[in-house]
């Protein structure tokens, strides 16, 4: 399997987890704020259903907690080792930077949770 045929191929990508041509999102930039969260209905190239049943994307909420949480205690391991960083200035630190990368752990937590569940075709959509 090469890089393309992975799932992080698709999720690093925005890219269709099932041909990994479509995007999965409307746009590329986690911080276009008016646009950020907006998602095509169906991949333009194979036409997979992004839309699936109404809570089903409840699941990226877990998701997203542990990629909250692993980079809390990476950043607080950083901090504590590099600078000898009390609590209070790691908590507004972390606060400030979990503010700042709200679109990216969005956007990651739904892409991973879709990736979970739905697999890639290679026969679907052959290479151009």
């Amino acid at each position: 399997m090469n890089y393309r045929e992975s799932k992080l191929y698709s999720i690093l990508n925005n890219r269709c987890p099932h041909c990994h041509q479509g995007k999965y999102f409307e746009t590329d930039n986690f911080y276009n704020l008016k646009n950020f969260s907006a998602m095509n209905d169906r991949c333009p190239v194979c036409n997979e259903d992004y839309r699936r049943e109404p809570g089903y994307y409840f699941g990226a909420t877990y998701v997203s907690y542990a990629m909250t949480v692993a980079f809390g205690g990476a950043l607080y391991i950083a901090l504590s080792l590099l600078f000898d960083i009390d609590t209070v200035p790691y908590l507004l630190t972390f606060t400030i930077l979990s503010i700042l990368l709200l679109p990216v752990f969005y956007r990651l937590a739904r892409i991973i949770w879709i990736n979970l569940f739905v697999s890639y075709k290679k026969q679907v959509c052959p290479k151009k």
